[in-house]
């Protein structure tokens, strides 16, 4: 397991998400709780009023919410929507060696300050070979070809990270794109250029100049998320 909840998720129903990181969620005892929602994102397809969700509490005292949204159920799969925990998981698989392309650097290190005022997400070192930038995003978003698509809005911060990644590798290091696919039912990974043409066109040009587009299939589940393998990622 590559990120373990800490205590036993709560199921509920959505009853509407608004203002961006708020939700309303009604537990099977009829109680309505207003929790967290660590997703910045549009969040189609698995925001539905009615869907059956999961929640987890904190026992943080500063918290305003106890509550945080974590796992929303669709009729093909759960689905990981905080966006807080995606470079944990990417983090844990790394260090056990899911990842091939990211295998063999001695040192992982987290938010290193790199190109113009930004924080990559992970920095991969070793003194045998280059530094590797690693951006990780969550994925959410299904097409109905059963392909998982990124982002779900449109992304200028994105288009920037892709193109700093691509900077680095003109300047001899070694940058990824890790697209964490938070749900069981997608068979290949593709930027939504229906949604953000603009970020498609900068993930093409940095794929083509060396920066690695790595698709990882996440399974989520109340218990927790576990990296199991890796997706074709596909640029038609």
């Amino acid at each position: 397991m590559d990120h373990a909840f800490k205590t036993p998720l709560t199921r509920g129903t959505l009853i509407r998400r608004y203002k961006r990181f708020l939700a309303d969620v009604e537990l099977e005892n009829g109680k309505v709780e207003v929790v967290h929602c660590a997703n910045t994102g549009s969040m189609i397809g698995c925001s539905d009023p009615g869907s059956i969700v999961y929640i987890s509490r904190s026992d943080n005292p500063k918290r305003k919410l106890q509550h945080s949204l974590e796992l929303v159920e669709t009729p093909t799969s759960l689905i990981g929507v905080n966006t807080a925990l995606p470079n944990r998981i990417v983090e844990a698989a790394i260090l056990r060696g899911a990842i091939p392309e990211l295998r063999g650097y001695s040192s992982l290190r987290r938010e290193v300050r790199y190109g113009e005022n930004s924080r990559i997400d992970i920095l991969l070192e070793d003194e045998k070979w280059p530094p590797c930038y690693v951006e990780v995003k969550n994925v959410t978003l299904r097409n109905a070809a059963g392909i998982a698509e990124f982002p779900d809005a449109v992304t200028a911060r994105g288009k920037k990270h892709v193109l700093e990644l691509e900077r680095e590798v003109r300047e001899g290091n070694r940058a990824a794109m890790v697209f964490l696919v938070q749900r069981g039912d997608c068979s290949g990974f593709s930027p939504a250029d229906q949604i953000d043409a603009e970020y498609g066109e900068a993930l093409r040009f940095a794929a083509k100049n060396g920066v690695l587009l790595i698709a990882l299939q996440a399974t989520p589940s109340p218990k927790g998320i576990h990296v199991e393998g890796s997706l074709p990622v596909v640029l038609p």
